[in-house]
């Protein structure tokens, strides 16, 4: 399969085939990022993939040649004849046409022994945070997870305390992963072009996560305290005991006039295990 805007055009002429903006289709095709997102993941002959929406399969060809196994979800039925064409030389990709959202994953991985589960996927924002949701909430155990996302999304998912895209979901995604950019991808690599740039960002499972009394109560925190961002705590969680969050805010050389933004995650777990 070769990667140019041209010949993917062809493909997807000859088939047919529209994109669908309810799915946020965007193909990359531009070989030297494709490579540049594999190499940089670390990804070996040991290691499982599951690819969430392949498109074409541009990226699904790399990671066959370099992974044990691919799983590939496709949620759009009209990409199947494109698929079976472009990844007919790899007996190692199996392609499930269905929601990854809806699919029972764990018992798809029943049929695969790996030593190591990663994740890769090139994501609209609407989708990101369900996907990523998902495999913690059903517990799917994946050592790392790859993704492609809008660039104004990835600086939120990565973003540290006192900047301006600090958010709940921050603190959400950062107390499972060690999130870190690997690299910046322009909008005029993919067909068709998006209205904005993309990052790829590698979310690396935390071996040691901070320990918690009640992790829906740090969680519930968190949120209310993000509720109206230009309010401070006290105003934030003025339904809580604030004299038991004043205590542990005071251990931390802080008070109730600080905002959510500028507390990390350490100390919102401080509240949560003193509340």
């Amino acid at each position: 399969m070769e990667y140019s805007p041209k010949k993917m055009n062809e493909v997807l002429e000859n088939n047919k085939f529209s994109f669908k903006k309810k799915f946020g289709q965007n193909f990359i095709i531009d070989e030297n990022i494709i490579n540049n997102i594999v190499n940089k993941s670390l990804i070996d002959k040991e290691t499982l993939i599951i690819e969430i929406g392949p498109g074409a399969g541009s990226l699904t060809t790399k990671l066959a040649e370099k992974s044990q196994n691919v799983i590939a979800y496709e949620i759009d039925e009209s990409l199947k004849k494109i698929l079976n064409n472009n990844l007919k030389e790899y007996s190692n990709v199996e392609v499930i046409y269905e929601d990854f959202l809806k699919r029972n994953v764990k018992e798809d991985l029943k049929n695969y022994q790996y030593k190591k589960l990663y994740v890769v996927a090139n994501l609209p924002y609407y989708i990101t945070t369900p996907i990523i949701t998902k495999l913690i909430e059903e517990e799917i155990n994946v050592d790392k997870i790859i993704i492609m996302v809008q660039k104004e999304v990835g600086d939120r998912f990565k973003a540290k305390p006192n900047s301006r895209e600090y958010s709940s979901l921050s603190i959400f995604l950062n107390y499972y992963f060690d999130i870190k950019k690997i690299l910046d991808v322009s909008r005029n690599v993919f067909i068709p072009r998006p209205n904005v740039d993309s990052i790829v960002l590698e979310f690396t499972k935390k071996e040691n996560k901070i320990p918690l009394k009640d992790q829906d109560l740090f969680f519930k925190i968190v949120r209310d305290s993000f509720k109206q961002k230009r309010k401070n705590i006290r105003n934030n969680l003025k339904t809580y005991d604030l004299n038991k969050i004043e205590e542990t805010l005071k251990k931390n050389n802080l008070d109730l006039n600080v905002r959510a933004e500028q507390l990390s995650i350490e100390i919102f777990a401080d509240i949560a295990n003193n509340y």
